[in-house]
């Protein structure tokens, strides 16, 4: 047999046997399906009006609660009118023990009065709740009734609520919502489905009785209309007939218009598994053949179009990696790292803007570099991206830097500001240091000691606003972001670990001041600056006196301590624009940049005092503590006044200092004015009188009318100094 006979036979059998066995199945349960639907409406509706009765029973307790608790007699029907007013009921009685009423409101509904807890039938004007009213000591003071009116308005609700037809067994001819012309038959229908049973009429409705019941004490009949249109065999049966015609027209249509396109579709499907990606399948028809032919035309494009697409990325990925390669080979300049890692991001993932974040010392995350975020930022300057700070924790990258784990998504602003930029999509990953934290521990997690902080040694995060296109940014960007954020940690702690040897490398290590060999490079500095902008630069070096008797009593760890010591009182002497270093041994060497002679003095009679004025605490012999005096011998050297060199101004502050120690240390010297005295023509106000001690001020003229210093506004290099 044919295809064009496979299929015909197949969708015959395919759709005329289950269209068949439907009819019949169909035609068997309808009448079940219906009388199911029926009761099931009918229940809910029992329920409705045993909730809504029930309800309204709540509420007319609730009224007649409110006006018993009121303890004065005399003020209890105002709060009966006011309950009224307040439509919780539409009357209110109070009557005393023996039953007869001491008050009621204004126009109650007509009697019988049925009671919400009763559960008996009885004819009915009105629903009421009763609360008996005593006093303290429990005696009885009679009783509260909240009534409102059972009325046509009444059962409309009701019906209203349900969505059935409701009728009140008592008073079936006015309170009713149903037709006159089905009014009879439901009830006839009603008497014969007892309480609470179903039954059916003559016109298709179906008909149960509800209550009277605990909480429901009103005797109702529910009616709904059947769903059985008219007529329904005969429909079905001209479906039946109509479906198996329509069958085989399409078995026949459908087997001559599929084998074509298929046979050519094959085709196309083979010539693109052999990597030809410009197979195209005539479009012969509109049908799902057809669809599917525009289908795989349009698949087979955009394929296309994906591996240009995917190439040019790629390539263009391939150039972003050299270019941030290069960068990382030839630069510790983390601000231009960081950009190039941060544009790269952004051009891969087709981002709008970007920031990279890094972890301070307080736990903040700090935007260290950003694109894109012109009006985005929360706070009013939009040029300083310092103004991105978000605390570990706290918002979305705040999380991410704080649980370790990548994010992306819609944006929803959060009730409080979190610092963060808006946006309507983002991507953030953390990056981190390669080492696992705790101090000294590597390959451990850190101990119980240890301050908190983000997990892995986390360094910050780089984060991806808004991609362009409009829709979230997925999973390959994910990915490739986690890539640059690799780059990223790996770039700051190249950066940060170049900046610790640079650092080990110009300080000493007990003391943490500068080494000799950073002396040299700064006091060349300085004098350059100094020279330039006609300043004066004091330099003073510092010994130690009788060094070598600390180390011989007490050992040499005391005597590093006293070095410790004394390194920690000089920083806390001297200004934050300062320079302290150790030469070596016990000697220092501090460099006070736009400061004279005079200065320089004053700064060592404090060191002096300082030293002089408290012993060093150390742990002696036995390791009981002892505490150690100690002096300092200081010289002073000032340029331009006792030299014009680096080298030279250092020598004659070793002069000076040589002169301190011999008229018997504990002391400073200030180096003499070599003959001639030094000139310079430099063109400052100066002053017209010298100080009485004789000695030169920042800013004054010597006696040729030569200016010895002054403000300097030129950079500083970096200082270890905390100021005094």
């Amino acid at each position: 047999m044919t295809l064009r006979g496979r299929l015909t036979m197949a969708f015959l059998v395919v759709v005329l046997g289950p269209v068949l066995l439907g009819a019949v199945f169909v035609g068997a349960t309808l009448s079940a399906i219906d009388r199911s639907r029926a009761t099931e409406r009918l229940g809910l509706a029992a329920a409705g009006v045993r909730t809504s009765v029930d309800a309204l029973c709540q509420q007319l307790r609730a009224a007649a609660d409110a006006v018993a608790v009121v303890a004065d007699p005399a003020a209890r029907p105002r709060a009966a009118d006011q309950v009224v007013g307040r439509g919780l009921a539409a009357a209110v009685v109070v009557a005393d023990p023996t039953g007869r009423t001491s008050y009621a409101t204004a126009g109650p509904p007509p009697g019988p009065w049925q009671d919400c807890a009763g559960d008996r039938a009885g004819p009915a004007g009105a629903l009421a709740a009763r609360v008996r009213l005593r006093d303290p000591s429990g005696a009885d003071l009679g009783a509260v009734a909240a009534a409102q009116p059972v009325d046509p308005a009444f059962v409309a609700r009701l019906a209203a609520v349900t969505g059935v037809g409701v009728t009140l067994l008592d008073d079936p001819e006015r309170l009713t919502t149903e037709k006159a012309g089905v009014r009879a038959a439901v009830l006839d229908a009603a008497g014969e489905a007892g309480w609470n049973g179903v039954a059916g009429t003559g016109d298709g409705r179906y008909v149960r009785r509800v209550g009277p019941s605990s909480g429901q004490p009103l005797p109702l009949v529910l009616s709904v209309p059947g769903e059985r249109p008219a007529g329904r065999y005969g429909a079905l049966a001209a479906s039946v007939a109509l479906a198996a015609l329509l069958a085989v027209l399409a078995a026949g249509r459908l087997a001559r218009v599929t084998t074509r396109p298929l046979v050519e579709l094959a085709g196309a499907v083979d010539r693109v598994a052999h990597g030809d990606l410009t197979a195209r399948v005539p479009l012969r028809s509109r049908d799902e053949i057809g669809r599917l032919a525009g289908a795989f035309n349009r698949m087979t494009r955009e394929t296309g179009g994906y591996v240009a697409a995917l190439t040019s990325s790629r390539d263009q990925l391939r150039n972003h990696l050299a270019v941030l390669g290069d960068t990382l080979a030839s630069t510790h300049d983390l601000q231009r790292i960081l950009r190039v890692i941060l544009d790269s991001a952004i051009a891969a993932t087709g981002a709008r803007a970007g920031a990279v974040l890094l972890l301070d010392a307080d736990g903040v995350l700090v935007g260290q570099c950003v694109e894109g975020l012109a009006g985005r930022w929360p706070t009013g300057d939009p040029t300083d991206p310092a103004t991105l700070r978000v605390p570990v924790g706290v918002g979305v990258v705040g999380a991410v830097a704080a649980t370790g784990e990548p994010l992306r998504g819609r944006w929803s602003p959060p009730e409080v500001p979190t610092g963060e930029p808006s946006c309507e999509t983002y991507v953030a990953v953390p990056f981190a240091a390669p080492e696992p934290r705790g101090p000294d521990r590597p390959g451990h997690p850190p101990a119980d000691g240890d301050p908190p902080g983000p997990p892995g040694g986390a360094l910050g995060v780089l984060a991806l606003y808004d991609r362009i296109g409009g829709p979230e940014f997925d999973d390959d960007d994910l990915v490739t972001l986690r890539t640059f954020a690799g780059h990223a940690a790996v770039a700051v702690e190249n950066v940060r670990v170049h900046e610790e040897v640079q650092r080990l490398s110009l300080t000493d290590p007990l003391t943490g001041l500068w080494n000799y060999r950073y002396l040299r490079e700064s006091i060349r500095r300085e004098v350059e600056r100094a020279n330039r902008f006609g300043r004066m630069l004091s330099v003073l070096a510092l010994d130690l006196d009788r060094f070598k008797t600390v180390n011989d009593t007490w050992g040499h760890a005391a005597g590093d301590a006293v070095l410790v010591e004394f390194a920690r009182r000089v920083r806390g002497v001297i200004r934050e624009v300062d320079l302290a270093f150790r030469r070596g041994g016990e000697e220092f060497v501090v460099l006070l940049p736009e400061t004279d002679a005079r200065g320089a003095a004053i700064v060592a009679e404090r060191l002096g005092a300082v030293v002089r004025d408290q012993p060093v605490p150390v742990e002696g012999h036995g390791g009981e503590p002892v505490r150690v005096p100690v002096t300092v011998s200081i010289g002073i050297a000032v340029h331009p006044d006792h030299a014009a060199g680096g080298r030279q101004v250092l020598d004659a502050a070793d002069d000076a200092l040589y002169a301190a120690k011999a008229a018997g240390r504990d002391g400073y010297r200030l180096a003499p004015v070599p003959d001639p005295v030094r000139t310079q023509e430099i063109p400052v106000v100066t002053a017209t009188v010298t100080p009485p001690d004789g000695l030169p001020r920042a800013g004054a003229a010597d006696p040729a009318g030569v200016a010895q210093g002054g403000a300097s506004s030129g950079p500083h290099p970096p200082r270890q100094s905390r100021g005094r």
